[in-house]
């Protein structure tokens, strides 16, 4: 894990709380490529570097009436999602820790963040020394 955000209470769109931690004038998406899934549309519009973002399926339309995506936009989906896999790989590791999978009940200002920074590092630590 490379970048973590802050931990939020309740439903967030994942794009906006990006937006509102990191502003479009940092460079932190500039020296790497960027794997993100639908939920991050428009992140190469307001952040420069290189962000790949799977095709998105067409709406529905009178002269539309069965969007499909074609060939070529689903076989660079697949490539697309054989990469990310290696990130929700990393997520489901991060996730061993049994106080991250649950619920999470502690009251302890800040204990929230400081306990997905933990899974964080000892999911590298394991990377790295495993």
């Amino acid at each position: 894990m490379l970048y973590l955000g802050k931990s939020t209470v309740g439903k967030s769109h994942d794009y906006g709380m990006l937006k509102d931690e990191l502003s479009p004038s940092l460079k932190l998406f500039q020296s790497c490529k960027t794997y993100v899934d639908l939920g991050y549309l428009g992140i190469d519009k307001d952040y420069q570097g290189e962000c790949i973002i799977p095709h998105k399926k067409p709406r529905k339309s009178k002269n539309n009436p069965k969007p499909e995506l074609t060939e070529t936009q689903k076989k660079e989906n697949r490539e697309k999602a054989s990469t990310r896999v290696i990130i929700e790989h990393c997520i489901a590791g991060i996730k061993r820790i049994t106080i991250l999978k649950q619920r999470f009940r502690n009251k302890k200002h800040g204990f929230n963040d400081l306990a997905i920074l933990l899974g964080c590092g000892l999911w590298n630590f394991h990377l790295k020394y495993a």
